[in-house]
């Protein structure tokens, strides 16, 4: 029986987070272990932001050495909430270099994401879902460059959110409608790595994730260069 995704797609191949082999599992399957892998990288998340207190600096400085962001560009990042690593020295450092900043806004549930531009010292206003974000009166950005906050990642540059599927569907949008492909790049702790993010069809990846340790470009990547990227995280 073939199996059907929640947005259409078959289910497919991928390797069991507990056995490390590939099967077939189902949609039900991987949002269980989804769910599983959100409790255990929250918990990650929340000591590595008690033992790092100045991530943010060491994290500005690894995106400044490697992504290479064209100039003028506009930019979306976030407002950190909770155990999030600190953007916002990066995002004002990116602002000062000229690009325009966007924080995204949660229009309605099931779409995509909007952002409203941002720059140091704005007052900002709930968002809704324990975000804050620039009041409605600020201009809409489309951004080039999105700076995206993560539960999880792993060595193919596949990323663990929170669950709604906000980024996942503006990254669809984003790719599908623009002339020029926006880059994604995952910002998180170095212990948010996990060998295997469970995936679904419709999950979108990125291009880069920087921590507060380094910097990782994902292209095409070569499966012995998994395997020894999980030695190093």
């Amino acid at each position: 029986m073939r199996a059907i995704g929640p947005y259409g797609g078959a289910a497919h191949f991928t390797n069991s987070v507990l056995s490390g082999l590939p099967r077939l599992i189902d949609a039900a399957e991987t949002q269980a272990l989804k769910a599983n892998l959100r409790r255990e990288a929250g918990a990650r998340r929340k000591q590595a932001h008690a033992g790092h207190p100045q991530a943010g600096l060491a994290l500005m400085q690894h995106f400044k050495q490697s992504v290479d962001v064209p100039a003028a560009a506009a930019v979306s990042g976030f407002w950190p909430m909770g155990e999030e690593i600190d953007v916002k020295p990066l995002l004002a450092q990116l602002h000062a270099s000229g690009h325009p900043i966007g924080l995204p806004v949660v229009v309605k549930k099931g779409q995509p994401l909007i952002f409203r531009q941002w720059h140091p010292g704005m007052a900002l206003v709930s968002g809704g879902f324990g975000t804050e974000v620039p009041p409605p009166s600020a201009p809409e950005v489309e951004p080039q460059v999105l700076i995206v906050p993560l539960l999880a990642f792993d060595a193919e540059g596949y990323r663990l959110g929170y669950g709604g599927g906000f980024y996942d569907r503006t990254l669809d949008k984003l790719r599908t409608g623009s002339a020029a492909d926006p880059m994604a790049v995952g910002v998180a702790f170095s212990a948010q790595h996990v060998v295997r993010v469970p995936r679904d069809d419709y999950d979108q990846p990125l291009d880069w994730i920087v921590t507060e340790k380094s910097a990782h470009h994902f292209a095409s990547v070569p499966a012995e260069v998994i395997a020894a990227m999980n030695q190093v995280w």
